[in-house]
Parts: structure tokens; sequence; C-alpha cells
């Protein structure tokens, strides 16, 4: 809600007529009729119309916060777009990625699962970057671990979708999810406890803070940059804007 409302002010009181237009998508022609405005009458315009059409000011905010998600890519969208090894779906060599950074206790990234199985199966050019955010608890922090160490053995997506399908992540759910995905185990526990699987997750929890992303399932694919359980549908439309 805090997040909400600094953005509302930032379109009310800041940001003008242009960011509004940007925002929102309306016509060039329609926000350059304003340009010979000052910046009261601007505000003025800007907040009269909010205030009269109250219902745009959630889009106009998730437009603005995809917006800067996006506009954080940069430098950092190499790394990004590189995974762990052995941390993807779909081809490994596709040539459109989506980028989904994950939590295991979060129910919205389990119920991604299906989605995102459908469009691998619809897009076979279709590579999926997973980057874990272990954000909710210390068990997803564990699972998150695991997760690497099963790429690191070849068996990422056995994992994954097996500790997905258990529930909630605990030791045990941990446990019985590496042995359904048929894990060394000795050998995954001390990978899952090394320098090199920490430090991809201080990484990937880097790259989250610098794309303004706080929570999970967070999305890049192309250019867009998102947060939440946006669905099938509009994933499917930002893989098609990405190959175009």
């Amino acid at each position: 809600m805090a997040d909400e409302k600094t953005a509302a002010l930032r379109i009310l009181s800041t940001a003008g007529i242009a960011l509004l237009a940007a925002a929102l998508g309306f016509a060039g022609g329609w926000a350059a009729s304003f340009t010979g405005m000052n910046r009261d009458a601007t505000e003025k315009v800007v907040r009269d119309y909010i205030l009269d059409n109250p219902e745009i000011l959630p889009e106009a905010i998730e437009r603005l916060q995809a917006r800067e998600s996006a506009s954080q890519l940069g430098e950092i969208r190499q790394a990004v777009l590189t995974p762990f090894p052995g941390a993807v779906l779909g081809n490994p060599a596709g040539k459109v990625v989506l980028v989904e950074f994950s939590d295991y206790a979060c129910g919205y990234c389990r119920h991604s699962v299906a989605d995102i199985d459908a469009l691998i199966a619809a897009n076979p050019d279709l590579k999926v970057v997973l980057r874990e955010l272990p954000i909710l608890s210390p068990q997803s922090a564990d699972a998150a671990r695991m997760a690497l160490a099963a790429a690191e053995q070849g068996r990422f997506e056995a994992f994954h979708k097996a500790i997905f399908q258990i529930g909630r992540p605990s030791p045990e759910a941990i446990e019985q999810a590496a042995k359904q995905a048929g894990l060394d185990l000795e050998r995954a526990r001390k990978v899952a406890a090394s320098k090199e699987v920490e430090a991809e997750l201080q990484r990937t929890q880097a790259m989250a803070a610098r794309m303004g992303f706080n929570g999970t399932p967070s999305w890049v694919i192309g250019d867009q940059a998102f947060s939440g359980a946006v669905g099938r549908e509009a994933l499917a439309k930002a893989i098609a804007a990405a190959r175009k």
C-alpha cells in the first residue's frame, strides 16, 4: 500500500501530463496539446483527470512500476538472462528468454508451473530461466539451495516440479523432492552448502533489488519487467512481443 501511495503521489504531484500519458499509453497528440502549459496548470489537469477517472490509477501505477523495472535492466540485462548452469526449463538454446524470479514457498509461483509448461509446449524456441529468490521463509532458502544443487546434476526440472507438487518447503519436503528427482543426495548437500550456490542467491537478490522486485513471481521478457501472478495470457503476449 505504501508503494502504491508513493507512486500515486508521483503521478499527481511531480510526474505531470507526459508521465501519465506514457504510463497509460495515450496518443502522443493528446499529451502534446498541453506542452505549452506551465507546471501548475499541467499538474491540475493531471489531478483533475485522475479524480474524475479514479479507476485508471491502479493501471497507471502498474504500468509505471513495470516501466521503471524495465528501465533498470540496462547494464545487468545479460546477467539477468544468464542462468545458474542447469537452472533452465524449456529449450536451453531457445532464442526467446523468459526469466522468472521464484520462491518455493510462494503459492502464486506454484500456480505458474502449469502456465510455464503450457507456454513451453506452445513455443519450441522458449528458454525459461529460473532465478531463485527465496524471500518468504528460511525453508524456501533451503529449497532454493537444493534446487541449484539439482541443476548441478542436470535434475533441476525434476526437483523444481517435485517440490511444488509436495507443497510448502520443509526439511522433509525438500528431502522427498530430492529423492523423487533422483539426486545423489550426498553430492547435492555439498553443492547446496557451497560458496557458489550462496553467491548465486546473493546475485539474484541484488538483481531483484536493482529491478525493484520485492515479491514473487516476478518476470523479465524482452524489454518488459513486471511482478505478480499475471497469468498465461499476459505471459504469452509478452513472449510474442519479445519475439517480434
